[in-house]
């Protein structure tokens, strides 16, 4: 099992900045690849971005240069920095844990884009 607390959202004018952060507790973070994803208003969840164990990483187009997801497995810890913020950008974003046979979510934390 994996507890996934996420944190770090508010509202933030169009080209702000936030930094989310994703706490997990309960198995062993290294063994996750984690990730954040995102849910519009009226549309489907979709990938922001992941990182591996190893740290590599994937970013969807629409955030590729302004995004940047981190882990820090010794404090079991994932970030994802967000600048260059678009009203687009609003939703509620959720943390991934996923390895082979599990996959876990946190409740989601809100961010607003809007002036």
């Amino acid at each position: 099992q994996v507890q996934l607390v996420e944190s770090g959202g508010g509202l933030v004018q169009p080209g702000g900045s936030l930094r989310l952060s994703c706490a997990a507790s309960g198995s062993i973070f290294s063994f996750y690849v984690m990730g954040w994803y995102r849910q519009a208003p009226g549309k489907k969840r979709e990938l922001v971005a992941i990182i591996t164990s190893g740290g590599n990483t994937n970013y969807a187009d629409s955030v590729k240069g302004r995004f940047t997801i981190s882990r820090d497995n010794a404090k079991n810890t994932v970030a994802l920095q967000m600048s260059s913020l678009k009203p687009a950008d609003t939703a509620i974003y959720y943390c991934n844990a996923k390895k082979t046979g599990d996959e876990y979510w946190g409740q989601g934390t809100h961010v607003t884009v809007s002036s």
